[in-house]
């Protein structure tokens, strides 16, 4: 799927909203709908120098790549419900529920997310604080 670039930058006049949930969609397709190697996934939504926190935990590209395994081996289907989204040049900030259904359960995610972007649409870095929302961990129907 990959990103596209609109007036100069990928965030152009693009509402936050859509960009955010454009962005997290179309990674999450290329990870689980390709057999494309990890790395170059990562390389196309991220700068080589991302780093990602979330809740406290620090991933730089290798621990970013690492984190994908889970995510190809399992296949889950996921909806990102974004609340808000706001953007100031580079930098985005926005509040949204992952809604995330697996094999063994179906849980969601409200994520309160910082982060910047470069001029092609890439994530530079992220700030993300999480929790699981209540009620949500049961087994699928």
């Amino acid at each position: 799927m990959g990103l596209t670039v609109l007036n100069d930058t990928l965030l152009g006049d693009t509402d936050p909203k859509r960009f955010i949930a454009d962005f997290y969609r179309a990674l999450n397709d290329d990870l689980v709908n390709t057999d494309e190697d990890s790395g170059v996934i990562i390389d196309r939504y991220h700068t080589p120098d991302i780093v990602q926190v979330a809740d406290g935990h620090r991933m730089d590209r290798d621990k970013l790549i690492a984190h994908t395994r889970p995510v190809r081996k399992n296949r889950p289907t996921s909806r990102m419900e974004v609340h808000e989204a706001l953007r100031q040049g580079d930098t985005l900030a926005a509040r949204y529920t992952l809604h995330v259904r697996n094999p063994k359960r179906d849980f969601a995610i409200e994520v309160c997310f910082f982060g910047r972007f470069a001029p092609d649409g890439r994530m530079c870095e992220a700030n993300m604080l999480t929790r699981m929302l209540p009620g949500q961990d049961e087994a699928p129907a």
